[in-house]
């Protein structure tokens, strides 16, 4: 009967400690794309602020033409 119990005793151990095994392989992975997902984000935040920049410039230059052409109808 002893034995039995330390038979089924050790099944239960061999399955807890495959699925803890399978845990940390999911754990693992989630670390990995949080990972890599977090330098994407950096990337996307980098090229965000770049086109921002951008927008602003030529914004500034619409305005600066539009000020101009303004100007010489007035002028003209």
């Amino acid at each position: 009967m002893a034995d039995n119990v330390n038979v089924m005793f050790e099944q239960q151990l061999k399955r807890l400690e495959q699925r803890v095994d399978a845990l940390v392989n999911v754990c693992d992975q989630l670390q990995d794309e949080n990972r890599s997902l977090k330098q994407r984000q950096d990337v996307l935040t980098a090229e965000r602020a770049t086109l921002l920049q951008k927008n602003e410039q030529v914004r500034a230059r619409v305005e600066a033409m539009i000020g101009r052409l303004k100007a010489m109808e007035q002028g003209g």
